[in-house]
């Protein structure tokens, strides 16, 4: 499917970029959870309304069978007290009422196979919709959110919470329709024939009704416990095998062990306590069953003793409590099931219930590029919007347009990469505004935006696919010869060229099989197929040498000719050639011009340039800052 579900009742939390709690004692939200769910439901009409027709009759040729047999017996027993009733019409009786029970058999079992495969059916249309919302929202959530919420538990969130409303579907909803027709025409029935007998017969459903509730608020709170270890354990996995080379480097197996062997000892300590809560309401709920059958039977077998029950009668009680042992000892589960799709529910529709921060204003037009001319004037930037930290970036004004090339440089932390990542607007503005040829980038679409611009990170993610694929990922359908000419660009395509599949070759998990300045290569590649008007490099060619990076930079150039060029680098001799440079500190320009006019200023980039032409790479390289007296400081 090419369309994203709608889910009901999704509301607009607009601005909300942090994970909601919900409450282990909040019932009013398990109801609007499993009522959110229910309407889900409803939404495929045929499939629900042929499950419950379906439920109801199982239920009720299920009531059926103890009514049959009953009188089957007192017809039995009749034919016995009368000897003169022919061979022929005891036969043809007891066929009758054997096929009637062989009937009503059947078609309950048809009824329930339907029942049941229309509940698993529709559990999992509603887990499809559920997981196609969940993606499509994380794919819109804005950097901010993604920088506060750790991806272990979206990803629990994503599949197992998924799975807890699918499970809910599945096996609670029709077996709840059963078990309240069973419960409630089968005790009417039983209390009309005998008040007392049918009181005895039906004292077991309380008992389970009690300890199922009681299992249930133990099982709903030790499940939220339960899911809170299970995404702490997948994010140590995550970390653990995104990082793995540094932990066989530093011989850290054993410690890593340890900290997901402490993690996976308190789930499964915690989903033990589960199963002793589970059996141990199950045996009380057994136990329960069986007493109260132990009376029925006891006196029912005074009063058939005498003359005040058939033993027909008796046989139809102690039938009907056999028929609704199965589906009330199902209320522990149904309870179970109730009470994760509750809060697994509320997971979920936590995140598919967010807005984005950074999200096209209503009927916001695509962004209409001339030239290309970038401007930020008088832009203030901070990750805390309640003023609680310091400014990233502040006062930063600057223009740039085709054919020119912007440099910026500064000392770690000095907000560099933060300017790369408001020219998307991958975040906004505290203050002040960022345009492309005159037009605030707050007020076009983000699409629109983000093809006109191309970033270069330093940091790369390569997907699991042919390097063809990885180069083609902004533009899929792009042609071969397109890609060749990016990957020329990037002083790629003769590395691919001798490689065996050619760019057929499948590049590892997070590019493992490529080196740092391969992959920062792959990346430059694909950043410039789609053509964007704005092209930024933020420290992009930092694992490139410096004779590839020459390469780079003169195979750019034309392309550059016509397009506005920001390079962010610690490099000087990346960015020495460009019109203006923007040397940054603590988020403000406190140096700008010309290579030679901001040299000649004898300020903080000539002690960089001095540094690096006398060797000092290394030291940029770990992250340390000239200062004015020659020392370095981290």
């Amino acid at each position: 499917m090419n369309s994203t579900p709608t889910i009901p009742g999704t509301s607009e939390a607009a601005g909300a970029s942090t994970l909601k709690t919900e409450s282990t004692d909040a019932p009013a939200l398990s109801i609007n959870v499993i009522l959110r769910i229910l309407r889900m439901a409803a939404r495929h009409r045929v499939s629900m309304a042929a499950g419950v027709i379906c439920a109801v009759a199982a239920a009720n040729f299920q009531l059926l069978i103890p009514q049959y047999l009953g009188a089957a017996v007192d017809h039995a027993q009749g034919m016995l007290a009368h000897a003169d009733t022919g061979s022929q019409a005891a036969r043809s009786a007891l066929w009758t009422t054997a096929m009637i029970l062989l009937g009503a058999g059947v078609l309950r079992g048809v009824f329930t196979m339907f029942q049941n495969y229309l509940g698993e059916s529709l559990g999992h249309r509603i887990g499809y919709e559920l997981r196609l919302a969940y993606f499509e929202k994380l794919q819109r959530m804005s950097f901010s959110y993604h920088d506060r919420v750790h991806s272990g538990d979206l990803m629990t969130r994503g599949m197992l919470d998924v799975e807890g409303v699918r499970r809910f579907v599945e096996n609670a909803m029709y077996r709840s329709i059963v078990l309240v027709i069973l419960v409630g025409y089968g005790g009417y029935h039983l209390l009309s024939n005998d008040l007392a007998l049918g009181a005895l017969a039906l004292s077991f459903v309380p008992i389970v009704a009690w300890r199922a509730a009681v299992s249930r608020l133990w099982l709903r709170r030790t499940w939220r416990q339960l899911q809170e270890r299970l995404s702490e354990m997948t994010r140590i996995m995550e970390e653990n095998l995104g990082g793995i080379r540094v932990v066989r480097a530093f011989v850290a197996q054993a410690f890593e062990l340890a900290r997901f062997d402490k993690v996976a000892g308190d789930a499964i300590a915690m989903s033990l306590k589960r199963v002793e809560i589970r059996y141990r309401n199950g045996a009380m709920m057994i136990f329960s069953y069986y007493a109260a059958m132990g009376l029925v039977l006891w006196i029912g077998g005074l009063k058939v003793i005498h003359g005040t029950l058939s033993v027909g009668m008796l046989t139809e009680f102690l039938a009907y409590m056999a028929i609704l042992q199965q589906p009330v000892r199902q209320i522990g589960m149904i309870v179970n099931s109730v009470a994760r799709g509750s809060i697994s529910g509320a997971r979920v529709f936590d995140i598919i219930d967010l807005e984005p921060v950074i999200r096209d204003k209503a009927g916001a037009p695509e962004l209409a590029v001339s030239r290309g001319v970038l401007r930020f004037e008088h832009v203030d930037f901070s990750y805390h919007p309640d003023g609680s930290g310091a400014p990233a970036l502040r006062d930063i004004s600057f223009e740039v347009g085709p054919g020119k090339t912007l440099g910026i440089v500064g000392p770690p932390g000095s907000g560099k990469s933060t300017l790369a990542h408001m020219i998307p607007r991958f975040y906004d503005v505290t203050a002040g505004r960022i345009t492309i040829d005159g037009q605030d980038i707050r007020d076009v679409t983000l699409e629109s935006l983000r093809t006109c611009v191309g970033v270069m990170q330093q940091d790369t993610f390569l997907f699991s696919a042919p390097i063809e694929s990885n180069i083609a990922y902004g533009e899929p359908d792009a042609q071969q010869e397109r890609i060749m000419d990016a990957a020329g660009l990037a002083q790629l395509h003769d590395y691919v060229q001798r490689l065996p599949s050619g760019y057929e070759t499948l590049v590892g998990e997070r590019g493992l099989s490529l080196s740092g300045g391969q992959r920062q290569r792959l990346s430059i590649a694909r950043s410039i197929l789609p053509g964007p008007n704005v092209i930024v490099f933020d420290d992009s060619t930092a694992s490139v040498d410096a004779g590839t990076e020459q390469k780079i930079r003169a195979a750019l150039r034309d392309l550059s000719r016509e397009r506005t060029t920001l390079i962010i680098s610690h490099r000087l001799n990346s960015l020495m050639h460009a019109d203006e440079i923007l040397f940054l500190e603590a988020g403000r320009i406190v140096e700008r011009g010309s290579h030679a006019q901001i040299l000649a200023l004898g300020g903080r980039y000539k002690d960089l340039y001095d540094l690096q032409v006398r060797g000092g790479n290394d030291a940029l390289d770990l992250g340390m800052a000239p200062l004015r007296d020659g020392t370095l400081a981290g």
